[in-house]
């Protein structure tokens, strides 16, 4: 991008320090952040869809600017945070300092700052002569299963409203990219039977047990990195598995009645973690009548934690050109983490992902975004406001 950019404007960042400095990680309500876009669109006369969970205490938020245009573009964010605890920071996390050209805090990079950015744009949205509207949809619990923007889909495809594309601003350092990997993670708990240790042959230990899904798990690794197909691109070209949590046993001479372990697939965009997910299944299930025939009641039982399909857009597609040539980009990349863009693309939007800032500073110490790149996302912004056509 050229380096006679305008700078970042007084109010965007005002916004972006504003909404960093609230404290919406995820176990919190994002309803303060909320409510101030609702309250800047309705000055503005925009009026906002909200959808709500189970105890309102969090919510989406959907609106769309020029009302009365054909269904435009989707600008997509996530308002909550992962947490801090535990980490070195230098400054406060809830602080929004600007220092040597770099907002710092919890979500200056993931991705607080690019929904400021967006909502800065709102008049220049109203009063562009775009021939499409322009949709903000900002979500809740992201960061812990992409929960949040699944009911904003659903009520966008309730009220038959169908934009024809989405952007979502995670940080891509403002280089389009295209595809990334799912991530589907469980739960799972073995129930067996504790005897005394000296009467083994009574008991069914539920660590053995765990252990040995355990292994099928860790041979369904090394057969995806031996066999699988590259997908050339991604930091680790094939999919993944791994087990996160390991839990059970009470003492040394009791043989243990339960044990959990939590595990996750990284699938590539080609593949089908739904189907490893039943090879780990099938694997339990053969375990369990030698398990039963000890102790009826034994046996496995599995929670979903999160589901969060892969993403596999195209150079080709309308929306990725737009993202390129907004951003002065020729490239496109992969990325390795998870988004939003996969629920998007599976409702049939065309999406693809890009943002502000790099990954490398999301969920770290010191997590900041430059002024530079805040920059970019501005002019890549008022060039949406300015497009003849999507592509």
């Amino acid at each position: 991008m050229p380096s006679s950019l305008p700078p970042l404007s007084a109010r965007a960042l005002a916004l972006a320090q504003s909404f960093v400095r609230m404290n919406t990680v995820s176990a919190n309500s994002n309803l303060e952040l909320i409510h101030v876009v609702r309250d800047e669109l309705q000055k503005l006369g925009v009026r906002s869809r909200l959808t709500y969970n189970a105890d309102k205490t969090k919510a989406n938020l959907f609106a769309t600017l020029g009302e009365g245009k054909p269904a435009g573009v989707i600008l997509s964010g996530h308002t909550d945070t992962v947490p801090w605890d535990g980490q070195a920071w230098s400054v406060d996390p809830l602080s929004g300092e600007v220092r040597d050209g770099k907002l710092y805090g919890r979500g200056s990079a993931d991705m607080k700052s690019f929904i400021a950015v967006a909502l800065a744009q709102a008049e220049a949205f109203l009063a562009s002569s775009a021939p499409f509207a322009i949709h903000y949809a900002f979500s809740y619990e992201e960061e812990i299963g992409c929960f949040g923007v699944r009911e904003l889909i659903a009520d966008l495809r309730d009220a038959g409203i169908r934009p024809l594309a989405c952007i979502v601003g995670e940080p891509t350092s403002m280089v389009p990219a295209i595809a990334h990997k799912g991530v589907y993670r469980y739960r799972c708990c073995v129930r067996g039977k504790e005897a005394h240790s000296s009467l083994t042959p009574q008991s069914v230990n539920a660590i053995e047990m765990a252990a040995r899904l355990v292994g099928k798990l860790r041979d369904m690794a090394e057969g995806f990195e031996r066999e699988e197909p590259r997908y050339a691109g991604f930091d680790v070209p094939f999919s993944t598995a791994s087990v996160g949590q390991f839990h059970g046993g009470i003492a040394d001479n009791v043989v243990p009645r339960d044990a959990e372990f939590r595990y996750e697939f990284r699938d590539l965009p080609t593949a089908d973690a739904q189907a490893m997910q039943q090879q780990v299944l099938a694997h339990a299930r053969t375990l369990e009548p030698a398990m039963q025939a000890v102790a009826p009641g034994t046996g496995f039982s599995f929670e979903t934690i999160c589901e969060i399909p892969s993403f596999l857009g195209s150079e080709q597609d309308p929306v990725t050109r737009l993202a390129q040539r907004l951003a002065g980009e020729p490239r496109t990349t992969l990325v390795a983490f998870g988004t939003e863009a996969g629920l998007f693309k599976n409702a049939g939007i065309p999406t693809v992902v890009c943002g502000p800032g790099s990954i490398v500073q999301a969920h770290q110490p010191d997590e900041y975004v430059s002024l530079d790149q805040l920059a970019r996302c501005q002019a890549f912004m008022a060039g949406l406001a300015a497009s003849r056509e999507i592509g």
